[in-house]
């Protein structure tokens, strides 16, 4: 059974090319399932069924496992079994018609536009890392990347004369994005102090020894802007939240958000709905004469 799992996941590297993050959780997940098996004497995955598999998952929901940890646990496992079918291990996926329990369904944080403009209008230093980061802030907020997207992101992806960038997105599916005039600006500015700093790839965004700026560098980097700027936390995916908030608000167009976004399902999308919705009530809630449900006499 670890070697037939094995194999999967050098599939799911070498063939599919997932990203590394969610390698690394279908490999927690997927050993999580083979411990299971060997807890129940279980001697291939064959042998696994759907009963066993509704208990692992309602136990691990008990254990505070939340359900959309559950969710992944079992996409993997369909992906699993679809693997091993492909190759005649296996004819029956244990994972079918097994769902995870329904969670609370929680509202992504993001920046109002006065606070995305705060974060982005103040001074920049004329610097080597004032300018980078700054045009890593104005190109997040502008195109609505992920964190992957931008750290990958080389210089023949940029098109600034168009005001376009092509990104490389989940499950390795490009997309063109357009790239807002400030962050153009921005952009400009940090490439010709790019030129001056003996980069050592095609790298669109760099540390001061010419090296490719990774996640956790590019996440330390904005964490510290959000501090400085904003007083509060700031990631990356707060402010692609904040574009696709922002671009809804503005535009109501759910299916352009969505090809924006590279999301694949526009029910995912649908999410930024809710956060309108919620912006819509609370302005409601605060200019209404009739608003206030409860006065001070209930």
């Amino acid at each position: 059974m670890q070697s037939q799992l094995d194999a999967y996941l050098d599939h799911l590297r070498h063939e599919r090319q997932v990203s590394p993050h969610t390698l690394t959780a279908y490999r927690q997940d997927l050993l999580k399932l083979l411990e299971l098996c060997q807890g129940q004497a279980i001697d291939g995955w064959a042998r696994l069924d759907s009963r066993s598999l509704r208990r692992f998952v309602a136990r691990l929901h008990q254990q505070g496992q939340s359900a959309r940890s559950l969710a992944r646990l079992l996409s993997a496992t369909r992906g699993l079994y679809q693997y091993l079918a492909r190759h005649g291990l296996c004819q029956a996926d244990p994972a079918s018609g097994v769902s995870p329990p329904k969670g609370e369904r929680r509202l992504p944080r993001t920046l109002d536009a006065d606070r995305a403009l705060q974060l982005l209008d103040g001074a920049v230093e004329d610097d080597f890392i004032a300018c980078r980061d700054q045009a890593m802030l104005e190109l997040f907020y502008s195109s609505g990347l992920r964190l992957s997207e931008l750290a990958g992101l080389d210089l023949a992806q940029l098109d600034l004369s168009d005001g376009l960038v092509e990104v490389l997105g989940k499950g390795s599916k490009t997309r063109v994005l357009p790239v807002g005039r400030l962050a153009r600006e921005a952009l400009s500015r940090w490439l010709a102090v790019r030129a001056l700093a003996n980069p050592l790839d095609g790298a669109v965004f760099i540390g001061q020894q010419g090296r490719r700026l990774g996640p956790r560098a590019i996440q330390l980097r904005v964490r510290q802007a959000g501090v400085r700027e904003l007083g509060q936390h700031l990631h990356p995916h707060m402010l692609r939240h904040s574009f696709a908030s922002h671009l809804l608000e503005s535009s109501q167009d759910l299916r352009a958000v969505q090809e924006l976004l590279g999301h694949a399902d526009i029910g995912t999308t649908q999410i930024y709905t809710h956060l309108d919705f919620q912006h819509l009530a609370s302005v409601y809630d605060a200019a209404h004469p009739r608003a206030k449900r409860k006065g001070s006499s209930d």
